[in-house]
């Protein structure tokens, strides 16, 4: 009897795969590790094959005493905006460029040569930035020629994958519209884009449906994983579109806050949402017919997660009942800080920054700092600072028609309720804290994969997710915090010029 859906989700890190019923519920799940290699040149890579292994490995491990036949589907959330370069064999040529990776500043610029920022972002629905797969594929064409000569297909993380599990090179709209070469009113490969990026429409896969079988595991991927042979294979989705569902962000209106190292905001809309300034975009969603317009800063959740490491001395590989109980201290220590943190501001911006300044040159920053200022106080302004920056996107996309009164928070810096508190009140929104903080991609993967062999239809997400708490915006905290959104607007607009002439 089937019973069960896998879902990964390939993250950063590692790949978290989790084994849900067809009920919804979380029966087991296994986390496999792998490296992530960088350089102080705005570089960051991973190994295909280490994807691979993380896979079959902890596929196995969740089939140790779960009957193979019992697996329904396969299904994947996945990171987004890489470039995998693979031969007509599905053979990788060299380490994929991630997210991360922002070297390819010039092949942005090239690209705005061709075609103007405004009418790149009317037809992609994302800006111009080195963020995205097509500036990557672009380096690797003007730095590596002979693997780009050799590039068969440009592949994500789930889709290479989903071709080792069953042969075939496909993708699907959420992760095609992290390329930022698919037209995001047709889903379909823009050949304008194309052109002006001087790239070849014939490395890129064909798009189907998030929901579409794209084929059934292989008798050499079943010996690998543990899987059955012909097991469905469901596309999924990436990660920001996966998270959405497993967040029951499936109707227009519903809304969603992601608080891993990057953070983001995103609503479900039936059509994209292109913001005068640029300051959001839009990527499809998993669910058919609808999209998802979504605000990205670098590091929210990650902002956090450092200034705890680095304040409390926090040393890697530290085992987890250690990490709750600084994250204990953390609580006590950040109730004791008034609002406002005596005046101290932090600018989030360890990495550069996406949405809403698209400023790669934007560093973190205490401003205001005075001997008067405790550790307390250091880690409230952290948790403000990321609040005033996701009050940017939130008003930017309700001023563009998108009615959101209330998140639903997931990741890691869902976990510390000061937090969620700090934000409510800054955002002046309801937080609807879900039971599972950490499952919601793997979730909305796993839901993906349900829809796609007919089990249930999209609903099914709403039904799944089980609400631990609600924290609602206190009226006077989020007035009071009103004059000091305006100094940290004011605080990043002073500092550009000197962000300008300490980064090269």
């Amino acid at each position: 009897m089937k019973q069960y859906i896998v879902a990964h989700d390939l993250g950063t890190s590692g790949n978290k795969a989790t084994l849900y019923s067809l009920d919804g519920k979380l029966v087991k799940s296994a986390v496999y590790s792998y490296p992530l290699y960088v350089s102080e040149s705005n570089t960051a890579e991973q190994e295909a094959d280490d994807w691979w292994h993380a896979v079959a490995e902890s596929t196995k491990e969740l089939l140790c005493d779960i009957p193979p036949a019992s697996v329904a589907a396969v299904s994947f959330s996945g990171q987004m905006m890489g470039c995998l370069c693979v031969d007509k064999e599905g053979k990788p040529l060299r380490r994929s460029l991630i997210w991360a990776d922002m070297r390819s500043v010039r092949e942005a610029e090239a690209i705005a040569k061709n075609l103007s920022p405004e009418e790149f972002y009317r037809i992609i629905g994302h800006r111009l930035s080195p963020s995205y797969s097509a500036t990557k594929l672009m380096w690797v064409r003007d730095h590596e020629p002979e693997v780009y000569r050799n590039t068969y297909r440009m592949l994500h993380a789930k889709d290479y994958v989903i071709f080792r599990l069953t042969g075939e090179m496909v993708t699907e709209p959420s992760d095609a519209s992290s390329t930022c070469l698919m037209d995001i009113s047709t889903l379909t490969w823009s050949d304008t884009v194309i052109s002006a990026a001087g790239l070849s429409r014939n490395m890129l896969p064909e798009i189907i449906p998030s929901t579409a079988i794209a084929g059934k595991v292989t008798k050499e991927a079943s010996a690998a994983t543990g899987l059955l042979e012909g097991t469905p294979v469901v596309m999924g989705g990436g990660d920001g579109s996966c998270a959405a569902v497993g967040c029951g962000v499936v109707r227009e209106g519903n809304a969603n806050l992601c608080l891993g190292t990057s953070s983001w905001i995103s609503v479900a809309s039936k059509k994209p949402v292109l913001d005068p300034a640029m300051k959001t975009f839009t990527f499809a969603h998993v669910v058919p017919d609808y999209y998802i317009p979504t605000g990205t800063m670098q590091t929210g959740g990650g902002a956090l997660s450092w200034a705890v490491d680095t304040l409390y001395g926090a040393p890697e590989g530290m085992v987890s009942y250690e990490k709750a109980e600084i994250y204990r201290s953390v609580a006590e220590e950040v109730r004791k800080s008034p609002l406002g943190a005596k005046g101290l501001y932090f600018l989030p911006y360890l990495m550069g920054e996406r949405s809403p300044r698209w400023n790669d040159k934007a560093r973190g920053s205490f401003v205001g700092l005075t001997m008067a200022h405790e550790r307390g106080d250091m880690l409230r302004a952290v948790m403000e600072g990321v609040g005033y920056n996701l009050g940017i996107i939130l008003e930017t996309l309700q001023g563009n028609g998108c009615h959101i009164d209330s998140l639903i928070p997931v990741g890691g810096g869902a976990r510390t309720r000061e937090f969620i508190t700090i934000l409510a009140d800054i955002l002046g929104v309801t937080m609807k804290v879900p039971e599972y903080l950490e499952e919601a991609t793997s979730m909305g993967a796993a839901v993906t994969a349900g829809v796609g062999i007919g089990a249930f239809d999209f609903s099914a997400a709403e039904k799944f997710i089980k609400l631990r708490y609600e924290e609602k915006a206190d009226r006077e905290r989020h007035e009071a915090y009103a004059s000091h959104k305006d100094s940290f607007e004011a605080l990043y607009q002073a500092l550009c010029p000197i962000f300008d002439m300490i980064t090269t």
